[in-house]
């Protein structure tokens, strides 16, 4: 009898960053964020053009699914709603007993109807809902390739838990055990979610902008405030309510307290200008969110006795957290997936399901694997909506023609291959530009990604050429990791370093990206430096770019130079 193959699509939706994963037999087929195909940033929307791409890529229909996994369990909400009343008990959380119960109730049963909802869209197939965390857990793990580890996940809320410790094992059949977990309302996410919205920024969006601004400020005048309002325990830690009123999920509850107010400053309009208290206070934040990670890792450490660590979860972006980690050196080595946020759940409840059904076949595809989204093939271009562009056909030698450029002064978006997972552009749709230009920064923030002046931008280094001018030691190829910097890097290339002294460096190894990798070393051979800055293909509040035409309209609409969409050069 011929082999049925499994068929397992796993889905984020409904909440943040919808995506889609589509395992059969175990192989990861693709993996894909919503908003790189439907162009609406932090998409809350079912997956639909992710789900199609994937069907069409597998040769599949709807029809052709078995399982569908999903990134939540809503009965997991139900037990916070009796255990919120606990709030009663404290005056200072009374007054959220209540509408946090309701609030709980609530979203437990519009999971519950969001299962039912996929259910409709794949009737052949079982919808599994899987634990979020437990989804975050394998995600992680099963991208390390390793057999074991230990697993740290860090978020806003899944479910009840914010933060859990787990030791993974086995990379053909990856499984994560839960040691130790942390519930809400102490949740590290939550906190920074929060802060970061009372500085003035979009909660769930810009916390990266709250990171880098806190270079530049002194955490001193609130250092003893977030030691009070995120304290350490043995275990984990606590937030205090008097300065983070526990969370409700219902709309019109405050996130800072009227205490938090009165200590700190007032809540900041976007279009306020900064001032030295909103630096001051995003450098509190960020040492403290600093001092919980590497305690948790440390946590990690005793628990698991391993000497690898996995890390995910919301938090797991704050790259100078992690950066932290590694060069603290209580594990041999640190692993941050190219995806570690929710959007990622979408691999790691499609591997569950896939595991949790004895006799499957091993899991293939993720392990350090990033390149996973749609590509296009060559065809012809239509630039009839953007008058102004203008193309041609490079030859052979495109990685020379591009070094070229880039050593000229250039700033160029390049778009080839597949999509990266993640939030992080990875040489696949991002724009590169030469460290050694004078004002590249300026200029890039000002009138290509027009963002705040502060934002520092990233390098991209040969992995081989990586000890020479950071000291990270070890690989970071999903630009996860803030590191710190030689003498060669302050002195040759200080465009690449923040204010606080460190970079989130990307490592390319040639099996990995071996277009970028040729054009690192022809770069190098041009100027004797073989690194690049690279950012994300797309300006401020939009996706990165995930079709040709996106690519298009962001050339057009930006201050890129040029953009080298699959071996066409397109100039304007």
């Amino acid at each position: 009898m011929d082999h049925v193959p499994s068929v397992i699509l796993g889905v984020c939706s409904y909440t943040h960053d919808s995506s889609a994963a589509l395992l059969v037999d175990g192989e990861l087929i693709g993996f894909v964020e919503e908003e790189r195909l439907s162009r609406r940033k932090h998409t809350k929307a079912y997956p639909y053009h992710a789900v199609e791409w994937l069907l069409e890529e597998a040769g599949l229909t709807a029809a052709d699914v078995d399982a569908v996994a999903y990134n939540f369990r809503p009965a997991r909400y139900l037990v916070e709603s009796p255990a919120a009343l606990r709030l009663a008990l404290s005056a200072t959380t009374r007054g959220r007993a209540l509408p946090r119960a309701r609030g709980f109730l609530k979203v437990a049963t519009r999971t519950q109807l969001r299962t039912r909802a996929l259910a409709r869209r794949f009737p052949s197939a079982r919808v599994s809902a899987v634990l979020h965390h437990r989804a975050h857990q394998l995600a992680a793990f099963a991208a390390s390739g390793w057999n074991e580890s230990a697993i740290l996940i860090i978020d806003s809320l899944g479910e009840r838990q914010t933060t859990t410790i787990a030791r993974g094992h086995d990379a053909l059949h990856p499984s994560a055990r839960t040691l130790e977990a942390i519930n809400d309302p102490a949740s590290l996410g939550y906190a920074y979610g929060a802060v970061t919205e009372h500085l003035g920024w979009r909660r769930g969006d810009e916390e990266g902008t709250v990171m880098a601004l806190a270079a530049l400020g002194d955490p001193a005048p609130f250092r003893r405030l977030f030691a009070r309002a995120v304290r350490t325990t043995p275990t984990g830690f606590a937030v205090d309510p008097a300065y983070f009123p526990p969370r409700v999920l219902i709309s019109g509850y405050p996130r800072t307290s009227h205490r938090f107010i009165s200590e700190t400053c007032p809540e900041r309009h976007p279009s306020e200008p900064l001032l030295d208290v909103h630096r001051d206070l995003a450098a509190a934040l960020q040492e403290r969110t600093e001092q919980v990670m590497l305690h948790l890792a440390r946590r990690a450490r005793v628990i698991t006795g391993s000497r690898r660590l996995c890390v995910g979860g919301g938090v797991a972006t704050n790259c100078v957290g992690i950066g932290r980690i590694v060069e603290d050196g209580i594990f041999d080595e640190v692993f941050v997936p190219p995806a570690p946020g929710d959007a990622g759940t979408a691999i790691g409840a499609a591997i569950a399901v896939h595991t949790g059904d004895r006799g499957r076949r091993p899991v293939s595809g993720v392990a350090r694997a990033c390149y996973l989204g749609p590509c296009y093939r060559p065809k012809a271009l239509d630039l009839t909506p953007w008058p102004t562009l203008q193309e041609k056909t490079l030859g052979i030698e495109a990685d020379e023609f591009l070094a070229e450029q880039l050593a000229q002064g250039l700033i160029v978006g390049l778009f080839q291959g597949r999509a990266e997972a993640g939030p992080r552009a990875l040489g696949n749709r991002s724009i590169l530009a030469s460290p050694l230009e004078p004002g590249v920064v300026e200029r890039l923030n000002a009138t290509v990604k027009f963002r705040e002046s502060f934002r520092p931008f990233a390098p991209m280094v040969p992995a081989e050429c990586a000890a020479e001018f950071f000291t990270l030691g070890q690989e970071a190829p999903y630009m996860s990791m803030a590191s710190g910097v030689t003498d060669t890097t302050r002195e040759r290339i200080p465009a690449i370093v923040h204010a606080n002294g460190t970079s989130r460096l990307q490592t390319v190894t040639r099996s990995d990206n071996p277009f970028v990798h040729d054009v690192l070393r022809a770069f190098a051979r041009r100027t004797g430096v073989p690194v690049l800055i690279n950012t994300s293909l797309n300006v401020k509040g939009k996706p990165i770019c995930g079709t040709p035409e996106m690519a298009l309209e962001c050339l057009a609409d930006s201050g890129l130079d040029a953009l080298l969409l699959e071996g066409r050069w397109i100039t304007k």
